[in-house]
């Protein structure tokens, strides 16, 4: 074997060796998952807006009144409500008329903004807005 053969054969062994000790690559984690933000306070309270049976008695006070009185979501407790072990916002809908307020309907609405309870005041029940809306439609029935 010639000497520039033995060097060419010799660097390709060690080039082969080299490769061979080279780590395979890593393999990369894919994204976390986005985490699902906890609405605010003020995103909360505007949910509440958006149930159609609220909707419906804000245009029916408005109506009534000629828009001096106006249906509105206010805070009742800037504290959570713990109900089993899940912080819950205290939110009232109110008729808000320009020398009173009267209190309609009492909600919790969860801080992971996935759930929403009606307080029935009546029974002192929580109900599941289903529930209310069986309850809403048996009371206008009469």
């Amino acid at each position: 074997m010639t000497t520039s053969r033995l060097l060419t054969t010799l660097a390709l062994a060690c080039a082969l060796v080299a490769c061979q000790k080279q780590e395979a690559p890593k393999p990369v984690a894919p994204p976390a998952a986005p985490v699902a933000k906890e609405p605010t306070r003020e995103e909360a309270m505007a949910s509440l807006m958006e149930v159609p049976e609220l909707k419906t008695m804000s245009e029916q006070i408005e109506k009534k009144s000629q828009g001096k009185t106006h249906g509105a979501v206010i805070e009742d407790d800037p504290q959570p409500r713990m109900v089993d072990g899940k912080p819950y916002w205290q939110f009232s809908f109110v008729e808000n008329a320009p020398d009173a307020v009267h209190r309609r309907a009492s909600f919790l609405v969860a801080k992971s903004g996935k759930e929403i309870l009606v307080d029935d005041t009546q029974t002192g029940k929580l109900l599941t807005v289903p529930e209310w809306r069986r309850t809403v439609r048996r009371i206008e029935a009469h």
